[in-house]
């Protein structure tokens, strides 16, 4: 690229396109002289004459006629890189993989309903879930992820992120089971029970066991899991109790296979609120593809999970 200057494609463009130098003025909004100055810079830089005399107007050399129709295409091709990204993108034609990083309880409740939709709307898009075995940005900043689902943490500053819904904790346990059997659970009847937990490491405690030790009780757990899912189904055979996000039991989606045999209870002490967003690297923040699978993201996960 060494002393070219890339100014003169559009010029070489106008000049071969009009055949005249006027022509090529007008187009440019140059004066003719101008023009006629880029020429010659362009008959210095090409070794060709481009352009010749033939009577009272200019002909195009053979060199010239076989450089016009490459130098149109590359001079669109410059203008579509440069010029600021209008958002427009054919969504019924787009042929794109999407990586998708969440946890089993995304998967499990909301990839079927966000399948169905990618599908109809954009039926060559393949959507690529990938595990989430713990919160590293690392994936989106170098590309092998495009969208995180799940709870900010101490993320890197420059990832973007969209709130998807707000969700809660809740207790769950197979259908008649005696914690339910009486009157409301108290802090006292649940810490009473064994539990099954989600956790990948050694410490199994959460804020439900700090609220619990705020009143002076402690819970037993005897079964600790990787996923939401799993501990739903040791609890659906079992007497444990697990503790999960609402969401895992079904929000407002019912005949849901995963809480067949389930049941579900408002915790007897408070914990806090769980703010699930989507994530992404700012390199895709103008893409207008990926901007749809945003926005289709957040409107199947606030149809399932409408703001309280």
């Amino acid at each position: 690229m060494e002393n070219a200057d890339l100014n003169l494609l559009p010029a070489l463009d106008a000049l071969l396109t009009e055949g005249s130098v006027t022509g090529a003025a007008r187009r440019l909004g140059l004066s003719s002289s101008a023009m006629s100055r880029t020429l010659t810079r362009l008959r210095a830089a090409t070794g060709d004459p481009l352009l010749v005399r033939a009577g009272r107007g200019l002909v195009p050399t053979p060199y010239a006629a076989e450089l016009r129709e490459r130098v149109q295409a590359l001079s669109r091709d410059a203008l579509a890189v440069l010029r600021p990204c209008v958002g427009q993108v054919e969504i019924a034609s787009l042929e794109r993989t999407f990586s998708i990083r969440a946890g089993e309880g995304f998967i499990d409740g909301l990839s079927a309903p966000l399948v169905s939709a990618v599908a109809e709307a954009a039926p060559r898009v393949c959507l690529r879930f990938v595990p989430k075995p713990e919160k590293d940005a690392r994936p989106l900043r170098e590309g092998q992820v495009d969208l995180e689902i799940g709870v900010l943490g101490d993320f890197a500053p420059e990832v973007r992120t969209q709130l998807l819904f707000r969700d809660e904790f809740v207790g769950v346990v197979r259908s008649g089971h005696p914690l339910l059997a009486g009157a409301d659970v108290t802090p006292e009847s649940y810490a009473a029970c064994k539990h099954v937990v989600v956790s990948r490491k050694k410490d199994f405690t959460g804020p439900v066991d700090h609220a619990l030790g705020e009143l002076g009780l402690k819970r037993t757990i005897s079964v600790a899991v990787p996923g939401f899912p799993d501990a739903m189904r040791i609890a659906r055979h079992s007497d444990l109790v697990a503790l999960v996000p609402h969401s895992c039991f079904g929000g407002t989606r019912t005949n849901d296979r995963a809480t067949t045999g389930l049941q579900c209870f408002e915790l007897p002490v408070r914990t806090p609120e769980i703010a699930v967003s989507a994530m992404w690297h700012p390199r895709f923040d103008a893409d207008p593809a990926h901007r749809w699978l945003r926005d289709t993201v957040t409107s199947i996960c606030r149809a399932a999970f409408p703001r309280r």
